[in-house]
């Protein structure tokens, strides 16, 4: 059996939690969980069916392909593609009973002359995807095929940016003058959700905190668990002399004798090289500091005075729920997003 260099473990009780916290915000709403780009890259088909054998029925991905693949494997639930039809033919989607969210009045001409069920997203602002707020009349809302009417916020994760009431008061004249064919309003985010019960209408959205983002967010950092703990094999330990350099390009100088680890992850596997003699490690809870460059396959921590705790083939933590997807997004000037749907496919997924 062949022991991985780097393992993502995710924790299922933890994703659970998180699904009922936002489930459970407003008796009268409902979350519908966005698992696009496989699951914020931990695994769409997993948290699927992790999340659909506790009672959720509608899931949001991006793209076509990723309804065919979520719909390829569960017969069930409602599979919203946010990404509307991609120009793909209106009969894929009827193979798959898929619910494409139009973004344009071309489609929306289209798709209304058929016998398929479709949504619709509103541009209230996020100059993104959707019909134009002033073209809404051109919709017929009262069209018994149309199931989801949608926008997005541009700036949920600022609470008190003046930007957000401007999009929910659009979003509410659309509600009020739309309200006759039981159709599912949704506007909020994992974010917009807990800007006040107001953005919550039928259905809110989570994306990231579903998976332990929070973005420092008050409410969510207090509700939301960590799901993620990211573990990379220890290769080799080494002294190396006062006044060696380490790694490449010479970055980094010893300034006396220390012990080093060589560990088996790096770029290859989704860790930022802005980590590159700036970033951490946790053994035991103790933290051990990354120098030198961060290579395809390996960093270098120094061990300091500890050399009797590390062991080849143990495996150092990367991410856990002291330094979370939050902590190492704000150390390599990114966000969350982007630290999960880095790490690369040779990294073994673990649910557990």
């Amino acid at each position: 059996m062949i022991q991985n260099n780097v393992i993502l473990e995710i924790s299922k009780k933890n994703i659970i939690h998180n699904y009922n916290y936002f489930n459970n915000l407003s008796k009268n709403v409902f979350c519908a969980p966005t698992i696009k780009s496989d699951g914020y890259g931990l695994g769409a088909k997993n948290i699927f069916r992790l999340l659909f054998t506790r009672g959720c029925k509608h899931f949001f991905v991006a793209t076509t392909q990723e309804g065919i693949s979520l719909r390829e494997n569960f017969s069930n639930a409602s599979i919203y593609i946010l990404n509307g039809t991609e120009f793909n033919n209106y009969k894929v989607f009827k193979k798959y009973n898929l619910i494409p969210i139009l973004s344009n009045v071309t489609d929306y001409n289209k798709f209304k002359k058929l016998s398929l069920n479709y949504g619709i997203q509103i541009n209230t602002g996020i100059n993104r995807l959707g019909i134009d707020y002033d073209e809404q009349n051109k919709i017929k809302f009262e069209d018994k095929k149309i199931k989801i009417i949608i926008s997005h916020l541009a700036s949920a994760d600022q609470k008190n940016n003046p930007y957000n009431n401007i999009q929910l008061n659009k979003f509410k004249k659309i509600t009020n003058k739309n309200n006759k064919n039981k159709i599912i309003f949704s506007l909020a985010n994992s974010f917009g959700s807990v800007l006040s019960e107001d953005y919550l209408f039928d259905m809110i959205r989570p994306g990231i905190s579903l998976y332990g983002g929070h973005f420092n967010n008050i409410i969510l950092k207090k509700n939301i668990k960590p799901v993620l703990k990211l573990k990379a094999k220890i290769l080799q330990i080494k002294r190396l002399k006062k006044n060696q350099f380490v790694g490449y390009n010479q970055t980094y100088k010893t300034k006396k004798d220390i012990w080093v680890a060589i560990i088996g992850i790096g770029y290859g596997d989704g860790l930022n090289r802005i980590l590159s003699n700036n970033g951490v490690v946790f053994s035991k809870n103790k933290k051990y500091n990354i120098i030198g460059r961060v290579s395809m396959d390996s960093i270098i921590i120094e061990i300091k005075r500890d050399i009797n705790k590390f062991k080849n083939e143990n495996y150092v933590e990367i991410i856990n729920e002291n330094y979370g997807i939050d902590y190492m997004a704000d150390n390599c000037g990114t966000i969350s997003h982007e630290i999960l749907t880095s790490i690369s496919k040779r990294v073994e997924r673990k649910f557990v």
